[in-house]
């Protein structure tokens, strides 16, 4: 047995012993709330009691599994709560905003301030209580029954579009019960660290992040992400398409062809007006950045061609190509080559080669050979026309340390990532992280031969580097591009699930992919992708793309 990070401890209990009963026993060297275990690689709750030799990994929030625990938890109280402050209304659960999680509670009024203040004070109280989560099962009659009385009807639909299914499981919290499609913490006593802001017209449910566990994030308003997510709001509506059965109708009814033809047109329109404001603005330095599987590649390809269209005729380049040599690369606190961070770029040699491109001198740009870790010079020598602007993509475009030097009347900033992915349900979101994920397991194998497992493995790495490198310098763009396609998991369905069923119960990421093989039974497939044109953002993972090989 080990709790996350440690070296593994040999120990006997009796069968039956609960995982939460052993944390006990560990608690006080263990630094953070545990709130799941890995048990001989699947996933399982607190609650799960052991019955035979195993090996265990006691799991805290800096894992996926463990917060994504703890968010489901804190919905459950969040609800509950409101039901006994202001009574019975719709709640939507929607998706990540300033630090936290964006909601909105539907009343005749609008929520106020002084009510939320009240919802936080009874869950506070509630953790204080530490009321149990009670899990049980339920057949379907039973089910259909209890969600038309509770007045969930996107659960009832998704109940009723499984008509295999007949069993359902149930959590109840001191009576209130609710559908949640993952694991649960053992109580409410688990979910000590959080806030409730008043934001707009809805509440910000705030709670630690996974790099930071014993804490709340600093508040950040995001107020160009806000006006992202309410134009993935007009979409969907524009869609016809909410949660995930909607989408499962289209694809049933035939609508899926209108839905995808739609989609793509909303992404050509976005990066349409995009362009036309570089354009009208006279930008020449237009700085690109976004996490992993955001579609970077595919979206700079396409703003340029919009450019052309609009008399420019950008130069596209990639900040890799501006790696220091491979000697010189800092190290990580793991001791290994640290390629993610800033240190990793020759930063002067950027700087003084893209000042001197704007000036009109000729440049000798850099291709950077990953074989033999150096730069290579005389294969580019390059001098831009008058007003040519420089299309530039890279982790770290949006970080002010790269571009300091050059004068900030040129630069355009484009944040991109896919910023909504369509929830489950009213209170079941999916985070986009596991939708980014999903795409570059399918990339990775499709273009670098990487197993699902391996892929999963390096995820948590993944996200640690978006954390330093990206998250943090979003606010410093000039347009927020939303990469996501509202039918996509439909499509990605076909292509990563035989990828996860490959990952055996003997490896470490299996139970990572038993969960994200559970996310994708929600939707049904989109069997004939045909209809996707080759220069979709979602061509990049899937193949077929004209800018990706």
């Amino acid at each position: 047995m080990k709790h996350t990070g440690d070296t593994p401890v040999n120990i006997d209990i009796e069968k039956g012993t609960t995982i939460e009963q052993i944390y006990r026993m560990y608690q006080d060297e263990i630094p953070y709330t545990i709130l799941a275990g890995r048990l001989n690689n699947r996933i399982v709750g607190l609650t799960h009691t052991i019955e035979e030799p195993c090996v265990l990994t006691l799991l805290d929030m800096r894992s996926q599994a463990a917060n994504l625990a703890y968010q489901h938890g804190l919905t459950m109280m969040y609800l509950y709560c409101i039901e006994h402050v202001i009574g019975r209304a719709g709640v939507e659960i929607q998706n990540s905003l300033n630090k936290g999680i964006y909601t909105e509670i539907k009343t005749k009024r609008p929520i106020t301030a002084d009510q939320v203040f009240l919802i936080e004070k009874a869950m506070h109280e509630l953790s204080e209580a530490d009321k149990p989560f009670v899990k049980s099962y339920m057949n379907r009659k039973d089910t259909l029954e209890f969600l038309k009385n509770a007045d969930l009807e996107e659960k009832r639909k998704i109940v009723e579009s499984h008509p295999d299914a007949d069993r359902f499981k149930l959590y109840t919290l001191d009576g209130f019960g609710n559908f949640f499609y993952d694991i649960m913490p053992p109580s409410t006593g688990y979910i000590k660290i959080f806030e409730l802001k008043k934001y707009r017209r809805g509440v910000l449910l705030r709670f630690p992040y996974m790099d930071d566990p014993g804490r709340l994030p600093v508040y950040v308003d995001e107020k160009k992400m806000y006006s992202a997510f309410s134009e993935a709001k007009r979409w969907q509506r524009l869609l016809d398409i909410q949660y995930v059965n909607d989408l499962n109708e289209k694809i049933a009814s035939g609508g899926i062809r209108e839905v995808i033809l739609l989609s793509e047109a909303l992404h050509e329109k976005r990066i349409v007006e995009i362009a036309g404001a570089i354009t009208t603005q006279r930008k020449r330095i237009i700085l690109i950045a976004g996490p992993s599987s955001s579609g970077k590649t595919t979206f700079a390809r396409r703003l340029c061609i919009q450019l052309k269209v609009n008399g420019q005729n950008p130069l596209y380049l990639g900040t890799d190509d501006y790696f220091v040599n491979r000697d010189e690369t800092p190290l990580d606190e793991d001791n290994e080559p640290n390629y993610e961070g800033l240190d990793a770029l020759d930063i002067d040699l950027f700087e003084h080669d893209m000042n001197a491109l704007l000036e009109g001198k000729e440049v000798d740009l850099p291709t950077f050979d990953f074989i033999r870790g150096i730069k290579i010079f005389g294969r580019r020598r390059t001098k831009l026309t008058e007003g040519q602007p420089i299309v530039i993509e890279g982790i770290h475009a949006l970080n002010n340390a790269l571009t300091q030097h050059i004068a900030d009347k040129w630069k355009y900033k484009i944040y991109i990532s896919p910023l909504t992915q369509l929830n489950i349900d009213n209170h079941n979101r999916i985070p986009t992280t596991d939708l980014r994920m999903l795409r570059r397991i399918v990339r990775d194998n499709k273009y670098r031969g990487h197993s699902a497992s391996e892929t999963i493995l390096e995820w948590p790495k993944v996200r640690r580097g978006e954390d330093r490198n990206i998250f943090p310098y979003n606010a410093e763009a000039d347009e927020f591009f939303n990469s996501v396609h509202i039918y996509e998991l439909g499509v990605l369905r076909k292509y990563a699930e035989p990828l996860l069923r490959a990952v055996g119960p003997e490896e470490i990421g299996y139970g990572e992919a038993q969960r994200l093989l559970k996310l994708l039974e929600f939707f049904d497939v989109v069997q004939d992708d045909y209809l996707i044109v080759n220069n979709s953002i979602l061509r990049e993972f899937i193949g077929g793309s004209i800018y990706v090989e």
